[in-house]
């Protein structure tokens, strides 16, 4: 006999007790991670440092930091390391006490070294589907990012590239070797 697991929603999710464990809701199913390792740590802070300066800067809107959660749908709740919210986008938010209703322009997600690719490739077509303009992966082990616009991905920057995101933050240029240096 097997028993089906209960789909969970956006509510089952925020009632959970802290484990320790980092949690996201993909489509009902519950998702637990170990905290993020320290390379992890360091590299999301340096991307959203490097982006959150240039955003405020220019004054284009609204991030939040990592581990944020955003309800895509009732039963999926997703959290990047790092998130965008333009102006325009804010303008439309909802009232919430709990997830962020509003759909970011841009994610940073970071990989670390036990995330399986395809749960990483789900989880990037969900905030594609849902309305993320730019979603950036981000592989501290190859030094490499991977820019996501649309099914497939845009473009890959390697340690000696300079990082852009266009359209989403314009003129928004950051040597790759920025992010990933001690």
């Amino acid at each position: 006999m097997t028993t089906a697991k209960k789909s969970l929603t956006a509510d089952d999710l925020l009632a959970i007790l802290d484990n320790g464990m980092r949690r996201e809701l993909i489509q009902g199913e519950l998702i637990e991670t170990p905290p993020a390792s320290d390379d992890h740590g360091f590299v999301g802070s340096q991307s959203s440092w490097q982006i959150g300066s240039f955003v405020r800067q220019h004054r284009l809107g609204r991030d939040r930091m990592a581990e944020t959660g955003f309800q895509l749908t009732p039963d999926t709740v997703l959290a990047p390391d790092y998130a965008f919210i333009s102006y325009e986008r804010m303008a439309s938010r909802p009232e919430s006490r709990g997830y962020a209703q509003v759909i970011p322009d841009l994610v940073v997600e970071v990989v670390s070294p036990n995330d399986r690719q395809s749960l990483v490739d789900r989880k990037i077509r969900l905030w594609l589907d849902a309305g993320v303009r730019l979603a950036l992966v981000v592989y501290p082990i190859s030094q490499e990012i991977h820019a996501h616009h649309d099914d497939s991905m845009g473009q890959r920057f390697g340690i000696n590239d300079t990082l852009t995101c266009e359209p989403v933050l314009p003129g928004f240029a950051c040597p790759v070797a920025d992010i990933f240096t001690y």
